[in-house]
C-alpha cells in the first residue's frame, strides 16, 4: 500500500463515520422537503457519493453536516424542478438557496429533532410489518447499510434489500407523507416506535438464531435509537424507561460470555464485570421515568426488575420477592405468556421451585408456548432444583432441540448432561 492509498483509506473511513452520524438527519430533512422517503434516500445517497469524491480530494469541511445538508438540498430542489417546473414550492426554495456549499451553515437543532421524529414515525408506520419496520428504521434512522443489517440478522442481503424497497413502496402506495405528528397521534403511535427499537436491541441481546448468543452491534444500535428518542420525546415516562431497560441489560453484556464465546448465565456471572457507568446512567434514566409517570408502564416495570438485579451483589441476595411482585403487576398491565414464565422463575426463587413449577405448568396448554424452548428450559431448571433429575434432563433436551441459537443449545445440552449424572442408576 502506497502512502497515498493509506491516507485515502483513512479519509474514506472518516467519511463513513461522519455519514453514519449525519445521514439520519439528512434523510429526515430531505424527507420533509420532498415528502417522499424513497426519493429522499436516493438524493441522500447521491449527496454521499459527491461527498466522497470532493472530500477525499479537498479534505473534510469544518461543518460536514452543513455541507451535506446544503448539497442535498440543492439536489432536492433539482428533483422538485424536474417534478414540476412551475411549482410554487420550487420558486420559494430557489429564492432562499445558499451560494457556497462549504460555508459554515447554521442548522436549527430543534427543526432537526422534529424532522428526525417525523422520520421515525414514518419508518415505524403501522401499515408495515414488524420486520419491515425494523429494517427500514435501521436503514433510514440508524444509518446502517443493507449489508450491515443483513449481517446482523443473518439474513441474505437481497432479502433485506427487497424488504426495504417493498416497505418504501408500501408507504408510497398508501400515500404516507412525511409529517410532524401531533400530540394525540404521537401518543397513539409511540408504542409501535418503542417496540421496533426494543426488537432491535433484543435481537442483539439474545440472538434468536446463529452461532453468536450476543450481537453487541445491534444492542448499540438499539440504545442509540433509544437515546435519540429521549431527546425527541423527552416528556414521556416509557421512553425514558425503555432507555433505562436497554442500558441495564447491556451493562451485563461483557459478563454474559466467556473467553471462547460460551454463554454464562446470570447466576454464574462475575458481577465485577458489569458496567457500573452504564448502570448509573440507566438509573438516572429510570429516575426520570418515575418522575414523569403516575402508574408504571411495561417498560418501567421491566427496568425496575432489571434494577433489582443491578443492585444485588449475587443471585442469592437478589430481592426475588420484589421481582415476583413486579411481574405480578406486569401480568395486569401487559399480560402475556412470557411475563407469566418470568413470574414463574421469580416465584421459584422467592418461594421455592414447587411454586414456580406450578405456574410454569399452567403454560403447557398455551398454544404459543408449546414449541417454546424457554418454557422447556425453565421447567428443566425448576425440576432440577426439586431433585427430579430425569424429568429435568428431558426438559433440557427438549429445549435444546427447539432453540435455533447454537450457543444456547450448548448450554442446555450441558444442563441435560449434568442432570443425567444425578439420575438414579
Amino acid at each position: 500500500m502506497t502512502p497515498g492509498e493509506g491516507v485515502d483509506r483513512v479519509t474514506r473511513a472518516g467519511i463513513g463515520a461522519i455519514w453514519r452520524i449525519e445521514s439520519p438527519r439528512l434523510v429526515a430533512r430531505l424527507t420533509r422537503l420532498l415528502g417522499d422517503l424513497a426519493t429522499a434516500e436516493d438524493v441522500a445517497q447521491d449527496t454521499f457519493a459527491t461527498a466522497i469524491g470532493r472530500w477525499t480530494t479537498d479534505g473534510v469541511p469544518d461543518n460536514p453536516g452543513g455541507w451535506l445538508w446544503h448539497t442535498g438540498r440543492q439536489r432536492a430542489i433539482d428533483v422538485i424542478r424536474r417534478r414540476d417546473l412551475q411549482h410554487d414550492r420550487y420558486a420559494t426554495l430557489a429564492n432562499t438557496t445558499l451560494a457556497e456549499p462549504d460555508m459554515d451553515i447554521l442548522i436549527d437543532e430543534h427543526d432537526i429533532g422534529d424532522d428526525l421524529l417525523g422520520l421515525v414515525f414514518m419508518t415505524c408506520h403501522p401499515i408495515l410489518s414488524p420486520g419491515a419496520r425494523v429494517a427500514l428504521t435501521l436503514r433510514s434512522v440508524g444509518g446502517l447499510t443493507t449489508t450491515e443489517i443483513a449481517r446482523a440478522f443473518l439474513t441474505p442481503e437481497a432479502t433485506i434489500a427487497q424488504r426495504i424497497v417493498r416497505a418504501k413502496r408500501a408507504l408510497t402506495d398508501a400515500d404516507v407523507r412525511f409529517e410532524h405528528p401531533g400530540r394525540v397521534q404521537r401518543s397513539a403511535r409511540l408504542p409501535a416506535v418503542m417496540e421496533v427499537i426494543y426488537l432491535i436491541f433484543n435481537e442483539g441481546h439474545a440472538a434468536t438464531a446463529g452461532e453468536q448468543w450476543i450481537r453487541t452491534d445491534l444492542c448499540a444500535d438499539g440504545m442509540r435509537l433509544g437515546r435519540v428518542l429521549t431527546t425527541l420525546v423527552s416528556d414521556n415516562s416509557e421512553v425514558w424507561a425503555l432507555l433505562a431497560l436497554m442500558e441495564l441489560q447491556a451493562s451485563r453484556l461483557q459478563a454474559r460470555t466467556g473467553p471462547n464465546g460460551e454463554a454464562i448465565l446470570l447466576g454464574d456471572q462475575d458481577r465485577g464485570r458489569w458496567d457500573r457507568i452504564l448502570i448509573d446512567h440507566a438509573m438516572k434514566a429510570m429516575g426520570r421515568s418515575e418522575e414523569l409517570c403516575e402508574d408504571a408502564g411495561p417498560y418501567l416495570l421491566q427496568a425496575q426488575i432489571a434494577a433489582c438485579h443491578a443492585r444485588a451483589a449475587s443471585i442469592e441476595v437478589t430481592d426475588w420477592t420484589m421481582i415476583a411482585g413486579l411481574y405480578e403487576t406486569m401480568s395486569r398491565v401487559a399480560p402475556s405468556p412470557i411475563v407469566e414464565l418470568n413470574r414463574a422463575v421469580a416465584l421459584g426463587r422467592a418461594f421455592g421451585p414447587a411454586v414456580g413449577l406450578g405456574l410454569a405448568d399452567q403454560l403447557l396448554d398455551v398454544v404459543s408456548m408449546q414449541q417454546s424452548h424457554l418454557l422447556a428450559a425453565v421447567r428443566g431448571d425448576l425440576l432440577e432444583n426439586l431433585g427430579r433429575f430425569a424429568q429435568a434432563r428431558q426438559e433440557y433436551e427438549r429445549a435444546a432441540s427447539l432453540t435455533a441459537n447454537d450457543t444456547e443449545r450448548v448450554v442446555l445440552q450441558a444442563h441435560a448432561a449434568r442432570c443425567a449424572t444425578n439420575e438414579p442408576q
